[in-house]
């Protein structure tokens, strides 16, 4: 039985995350790389969904199902950028535009963006709210689809990864797109099961009261993924590095939803 009001738990959990941006954005002082910025994006919603079981019904079957789903996603995503973020051993070139183009004090500017996350954050982790407060027993239609949902998305997702990263590995492919497997079907198949996985939150909170509000995590996911930091940025790059190569991928495969090449 939950002893704590709404707004405690909201409390908690932004506090939480703010200081982990804020430790984050002291690092990234001392290795002048806002690209551990990335790292929080995983943690920062364990911790969110840690916080609302601990303060709700506690870890019964649902909730338990819930974390399992928020730490294996959250993991692979922050050791996944971990080792990216050594391995390339400088800053993302997204980081370097706004480093160029915000001035000075550039280092509270960074702040805001790293704080900005954690609202971010509390806004997208709605579903893991509206779960951890359902006391009733069983587990529902809609959570069933949302694990199998969740599971499909998370697979697809370290399969496009693991993909990509072989096909870079391989000299040969210097300058050339990844036309191989989940990539000869969408230019951006990471970024669509990283929505699918958001979908997945979605269908599970759709179990518990008042969860059709949970939507607006998907939404806003696929909203940014398509239109703001997702593909507007990695099409823009890849146009630059690759070109000629890059417009013929861009005129046969589709941008985001995998589908069967189009003919030309």
């Amino acid at each position: 039985m939950m002893t704590h009001s709404v707004s405690q738990v909201l409390g908690s959990g932004f506090l939480s995350v703010a200081l982990l941006f804020f430790i984050l954005w002291v690092i990234h002082l001392r290795i002048k790389n806002a690209g551990i910025v990335d790292v929080g994006w995983g943690l920062g919603f364990i911790m969110l969904c840690g916080i609302d079981i601990a303060y709700g019904q506690g870890l019964n079957l649902r909730n338990s199902l819930l974390l399992l789903m928020v730490v294996l996603w959250g993991s692979r995503i922050t050791f996944f950028l971990i080792k990216r973020i050594s391995r390339e051993g400088h800053e993302d070139k997204r980081y370097q535009k706004m480093r160029d183009s915000w001035g000075r004090p550039i280092a509270l500017k960074f702040l805001f963006f790293f704080e900005c996350q954690a609202i971010l954050q509390m806004i997208l982790a709605v579903p893991f709210l509206f779960v951890s407060l359902n006391a009733k027993q069983g587990i529902a239609f809609w959570e069933r689809l949302g694990l199998i949902t969740f599971a499909v998305a998370l697979l697809g997702e370290t399969i496009a990864d693991e993909q990509l990263q072989h096909f870079k590995t391989n000299p040969a492919n210097k300058g050339i797109t990844c036309n191989e497997g989940l990539w000869n079907y969408s230019r951006h198949p990471n970024y669509f099961f990283e929505w699918m996985i958001w979908t997945g939150f979605f269908l599970y909170a759709l179990g518990s009261p008042h969860g059709w509000i949970a939507v607006i995590s998907p939404a806003i996911m696929y909203y940014l993924i398509v239109y703001v930091s997702g593909v507007p940025l990695a099409e823009e790059q890849a146009l630059k590095s690759r070109g000629d190569d890059y417009r013929k991928y861009q005129a046969t495969t589709s941008v985001f939803f995998p589908m069967p090449k189009r003919v030309h």
